[in-house]
């Protein structure tokens, strides 16, 4: 009997990463600056990092999604404006977002990092995703990046223009998390039951420790579920350690406490000078990689 040689092909980690962004790189030196975090630099000769590109990154970053914001709206007041930028650009969405590329299976991470979790740690993370960006600006230009940006954050600008994300437990818990373990919150799920009618379990892991479980129809609904448990005993825990002589009182809303715990980093996007973009493109263009030209394709 012949069999036919199978044509599923297995991406490597960055073939899947240009995969899952939908953008292909007309010079993939680009690509390969933007991955290479300063731990691995270190071991490898002190080549140079991605802390250029996630510069560059940051104000294209700020300027795609402040344009996109302010043609939404344009009846939102300038302090609405801001504080939605923040929450999009903040070092939690963005970690977020690295999630879903599979960024941190791409990243190039010395082996200290490596050892101690570097691959999930939310700022690793976060300015990978400016140091991509940064790196598809170079490639293509404003034109390819902005779609890059409004794809992968797509969801969570809906979440914060029709309000969202004040009921998204998952987001809540994302937002806590990230702040009280530098780390985001990691789903395992189990079904039972036929294909059409399957019943989910998730449980959620904090710091490699479970703070809640939940069950629904979808995985969603499960997710959502352990994410209100985990979010509830993370809330009243925190609680009590900032005010011990009020440890049974718990507040109705977890805005309290995420408003508390902002640092200053989550407006720091907010401060910088959006006309460093074109000063850093200048600067872009003498790096490693071939002289910059439009090339690249946005799937």
């Amino acid at each position: 009997m012949y069999f036919q040689e199978s044509e599923v092909q297995i991406l490597g980690p960055r073939e899947q990463l240009c995969s899952l962004l939908g953008y292909q790189f007309a010079d993939p030196g680009w690509l390969e600056l933007s991955l290479r975090h300063r731990s691995w630099c270190a071991e490898n000769g002190a080549v140079a990092s991605n802390e250029r590109l996630e510069f560059l990154g940051d104000s294209v970053l700020g300027l795609v999604i402040t344009d996109h914001l302010y043609r939404s709206d344009p009846d939102t007041s300038e302090g609405v404006l801001a504080r939605n930028r923040s929450e999009l650009v903040s070092a939690v969405a963005l970690a977020s977002v690295a999630s879903t590329v599979q960024l941190g299976a791409a990243m190039l991470l010395g082996k200290g990092e490596e050892l101690t979790g570097g691959r999930e740690k939310t700022s690793i993370l976060a300015d990978g995703v400016e140091a991509v960006l940064g790196a598809v600006y170079l490639d293509g230009g404003i034109g390819a990046v902005t779609p890059v940006v409004l794809d992968l954050l797509h969801d969570r600008i809906q979440d914060v223009l029709y309000g969202g994300l004040a009921s998204d437990h998952k987001s809540q818990l994302q937002e806590l998390s990230a702040r009280r373990f530098s780390q985001l919150p990691r789903y395992v799920l189990t079904d039972e039951g036929p294909e059409h009618e399957k019943h989910f379990w998730a449980q959620v892991e904090l710091n490699g420790e479970p703070w809640g479980a939940g069950e629904g129809r979808t995985k969603k609904e499960a997710e959502q579920a352990a994410a209100e448990q985990a979010f509830r005993r993370l809330k009243n825990a925190s609680s009590k350690k900032a005010n011990p002589s009020h440890a049974e009182q718990e507040p109705t809303d977890g805005s309290e406490l995420i408003d508390a715990e902002l640092t200053d980093t989550d407006t720091e996007s907010d401060q910088k000078d959006l006309r460093s973009l074109a000063a850093s493109d200048d600067q872009g263009a003498s790096s490693t990689p071939a002289e910059t030209k439009p090339g690249g394709s946005h799937a």
